[in-house]
């Protein structure tokens, strides 16, 4: 297993660590630069800057790296971007861009989705290991079976309350500190947050809205196929990437996507409204297949979503 530390801004650490109650944060970079170092599941760590004792203060389990137009990202996460406003991110953007890339209306930026992030108090701060550069803009990742990956994975347990497994925020890293005794540690799955499925989904299904092929992001929804209200988690296999009126109509019940993975309209939508000729063109056509398997829709989904809202179209509104 790998771990990354970071390099952190302290306004972005600052902010953040006033809100217990995060699922999710988003640790942006201005340069957008794909992200390929960690899996999903390992641990990312955060590291002030010098003036702070290069201390790591903190982090989180990475689940997917994305580049955003700002204004997606901002959307998806708001005040989990670790900035108060859209104006606030602008600005904090196009002061560590080019000229050339400032001029850009709707800038792209890296996105790495972590979920359950935790917060160190000042008190528990430690340095990163002295195999750190200490010049490095962006990070290092570690091995946790090398000494210093785990030396951090130490330092982590023994400032962290492990068995407190109740809690969100730390749900995540069961095995972490027990796993240098127990042998390799492993990380369980992270539950994503909003703004995160939102981004998997759309990823997922190539940014492509899986019936019609519309690629104009503003208008594209991660759909879950059962409602988070009902139980239903924010998984790849729960989630489809639907133009919105598609979205609006799937929550609905009257359309759906069949058991054999094609686009299927109710004969309901033309009885209660008289109208959804758009719809009945798509009718049949086969589901734009995600190239990631984990991304299908869930068969035990399909079929909530068959009995609870298709049989019955408009009766409940998701």
């Amino acid at each position: 297993m790998k771990l990354y530390v970071g390099v952190t801004d302290y306004d972005w650490f600052a902010l953040l660590s006033q809100r217990p109650d995060l699922d999710e944060v988003n640790f942006w970079s201005p340069g957008g630069a794909p992200f390929k170092v960690l899996a999903p599941n390992e641990l990312f760590l955060f590291k002030l800057k010098a003036a702070h004792g290069h201390a790591i203060v903190g982090g989180g389990v990475f689940a997917h790296d994305s580049r955003l137009p700002l204004s997606i990202a901002w959307d998806a996460f708001q005040e989990k971007n670790g900035v108060r406003s859209l104006h606030e991110m602008s600005a904090r953007i196009r002061r560590y861009q080019s000229s050339e890339a400032r001029s850009q209306r709707d800038p792209i930026i890296g996105c790495r989705l972590l979920q359950q992030p935790f917060f160190l108090p000042r008190e528990s701060w430690f340095r990163v290991p002295e195999s750190f550069p200490v010049n490095a803009v962006s990070g290092k990742s570690f091995g946790t079976e090398d000494r210093d990956g785990a030396y951090l994975l130490r330092a982590l347990e023994e400032r962290m309350p492990w068995g407190a497994f109740e809690k969100p925020q730390l749900a995540a890293l069961e095995g972490v500190a027990e796993g240098p005794r127990r042998g390799a540690p492993q990380l369980v799955m992270p539950r994503l947050g909003q703004g995160s499925f939102r981004v998997a989904v759309m990823d997922g299904f190539g940014r492509r809205c899986a019936v019609t092929g519309e690629r104009t992001l503003p208008i594209l929804d991660a759909a879950h196929i059962k409602p988070w209200n009902e139980g239903g988690e924010n998984r790849p296999g729960n989630g489809l990437l639907l133009r919105t009126d598609i979205h609006r109509l799937f929550d609905l019940g009257y359309v759906t996507i069949s058991r054999e993975h094609r686009f299927e309209v109710s004969p309901r939508l033309r009885e209660d409204y008289e109208n959804g000729r758009e719809y009945y063109d798509l009718h049949g056509r086969p589901l734009r297949v995600p190239a990631d398997p984990a991304f299908l829709p869930n068969s035990q989904a399909l079929e909530w979503h068959h009995a609870n809202r298709w049989a019955r179209p408009g009766a409940v509104e998701a």
